[in-house]
C-alpha cells in the first residue's frame, strides 16, 4: 500500500478482534518507521510505551471510559513525551553530524527550551502527533486499523503506568485487526473553507 492510499483509507475503528495478536516483528517496524517520525532540534522526545499486559489493560481500560477497544487491539501504545529529553545529553542527538553542526545546534537547543516550560510541552504535543500519524499509516500499510483516543483520565493512565514526573501523556493509539468495517465518512469540510490563501481576510 502506497502512503496516498494509506492517508485515504485510515479510519479510527472502534472495534477490533481481542484475539489478535500483532507479531513481535510487526511490532518492531511498528515502532522501527515512528521513531523516524520529526522532532524539532531533533529531540526525539517521544516516548512509546507498549501496554501489552492484559491486566493492565482492563485498568487503563477503566480509566479510560471502558472504551472496548483498549483491551480488544491488539496493541495499546500510549505515546508520551520526556518534557525534559533537551537537556539530557544534548550531544547525542547530533552525534553523527559533522563538528560544525554541533557546535551550533547544541547549544541553540538549550537557548530554545531552558526554562520555558509551555514551549517544552507544545513540542511534546507537536511530536506525538507527529509520531501518532506514522503508527497510523504504518499500522494500515500492515493492514492494520487504527483509533487515536484522547478520552481517559490522564492522571490516573500516569500513575497506572509509572509515568515520570518530567514526562506528559499526549494520547493513546490502538493497533489491530477490525471485527468491521468503517463507518463512511462523516463529512469532510471542503477545501477552500480550510485552504487560506497567505493570510486570513
Amino acid at each position: 500500500m502506497n502512503v496516498i492510499e494509506a492517508i485515504e483509507t485510515r479510519r479510527a475503528v472502534k472495534t477490533y478482534d481481542p484475539e489478535h495478536r500483532l507479531t513481535q516483528q510487526e511490532i518492531d517496524q511498528l515502532f522501527s518507521l515512528a521513531i523516524l517520525s520529526p522532532t524539532a532540534f531533533n529531540i526525539q522526545n517521544w516516548r512509546f510505551v507498549a501496554v501489552t499486559d492484559p491486566e493492565l489493560r482492563k485498568e487503563i481500560s477503566a480509566a479510560s471510559w471502558n472504551q472496548a477497544q483498549v483491551t480488544d487491539a491488539s496493541l495499546l501504545v500510549i505515546l508520551t513525551a520526556d518534557l525534559k529529553s533537551w537537556e539530557k545529553n544534548p550531544q547525542r542527538y547530533w552525534k553523527d553530524a559533522p563538528q560544525p553542526v554541533q557546535d551550533y545546534l547544541i547549544p541553540a537547543i538549550h537557548n530554545y527550551y531552558a526554562g520555558k516550560d509551555q514551549v517544552q510541552r507544545d513540542e511534546a504535543m507537536r511530536s506525538c502527533g507527529m509520531a501518532a500519524t506514522t503508527l497510523m499509516l504504518t499500522a494500515k500499510a500492515l493492514g492494520y486499523d487504527t483509533c487515536p483516543m484522547d478520552g481517559f483520565d490522564f492522571d490516573a493512565v500516569g500513575k497506572l503506568i509509572n509515568l515520570p514526573a518530567d514526562h506528559v501523556i499526549a494520547m493513546y493509539v490502538v493497533i489491530g485487526k477490525p471485527l468491521e468495517p468503517a463507518r463512511p465518512r462523516g463529512g469532510q469540510l471542503p477545501q477552500q473553507e480550510v485552504v487560506i490563501n497567505n493570510r486570513f481576510a
